[in-house]
């Protein structure tokens, strides 16, 4: 097929940097919280890996708390990348789900918030961000937070990508011509025949348009200045009918 490309950009030239987060959300569910007590500080519970942004990450949630220091006052929530990636800068959100039906979640978001110093910045496969003091356990232990020895997290990753958007060149894909079987298909139709040849004992129909653009002796008889566009038919002597209807034929089509 031929192509055709179309240069927008003209004289002058343009293009913008975009800056937009790629979302992706992962809920997860700890059943048999009472059962993850006493692993220790530092020690955690994971989700399943899942992808956003062509990365892979993960949600820890340490019972006893990450650091030592905290002796199992609080519970720690982080969100990790889980694949190898450098600088990888994103947004986050940590949803701990009300389980009594009064959707009073606790949530700590970078989305739709001023952020005083930007996206946050993951160095290595194992970098996280989260909170050493999510929550204290106590209570959340005797909160909606938890019910039937479960709890539930929803997390939110926006991953921060730039792009350059610039003058666009546009193809238009010209499919080959049929022209030419669309014209015959007019004339063995037919349709819209103005003009009849009459060869001895037969007729022949065509389009005075076609074949004044296609032979100038045609476009002198119906259009020229001796011409009569009104002429709806033309008596052909002198030639036989078999041999007219070929070369008639050929100045019909292409």
């Amino acid at each position: 097929m031929n192509q055709i490309s179309v240069d927008r950009a003209g004289k002058d030239s343009s293009s913008k940097s975009v800056n937009e987060t790629v979302n992706g959300s992962h809920h997860f569910t700890i059943r048999g919280y009472s059962l993850a007590k006493g692993m220790g500080p530092g020690k955690y519970i994971s989700s399943d890996i899942f992808t956003v942004g062509g990365y892979d990450w993960a949600i820890y949630f340490y019972p006893d708390g990450k650091n030592i220091e905290d002796s199992s006052m609080y519970v720690s929530v982080f969100i990790a990348l889980a694949s190898e990636g450098t600088d990888v800068r994103a947004l986050f959100e940590l949803t701990m789900l009300d389980q009594s039906g009064k959707v009073k979640h606790k949530v700590h978001s970078h989305f739709d918030r001023a952020l005083e110093s930007g996206p946050y910045t993951l160095k290595y496969r194992g970098s996280m961000w989260g909170y050493k003091r999510f929550f204290r356990r106590a209570s959340l232990e005797t909160s909606d937070y938890l019910k039937d020895d479960c709890l539930s997290m929803h997390c939110t990753v926006g991953v921060v990508r730039t792009r350059v958007e610039g003058p666009k060149n546009y193809s238009v894909t010209i499919p080959p011509s049929d022209m030419g079987q669309s014209l015959k298909y007019l004339l063995d139709a037919e349709l819209g025949c103005d003009i009849v040849f009459r060869v001895g004992e037969e007729a022949f129909k065509g389009h005075k348009l076609i074949l004044a653009a296609r032979s100038p002796v045609f476009r002198a008889q119906f259009f020229g200045l001796i011409g009569n566009p009104k002429t709806d038919e033309v008596e052909i002597e002198d030639i036989e009918p078999s041999v007219f209807k070929v070369s008639y034929a050929s100045v019909h089509l292409f």
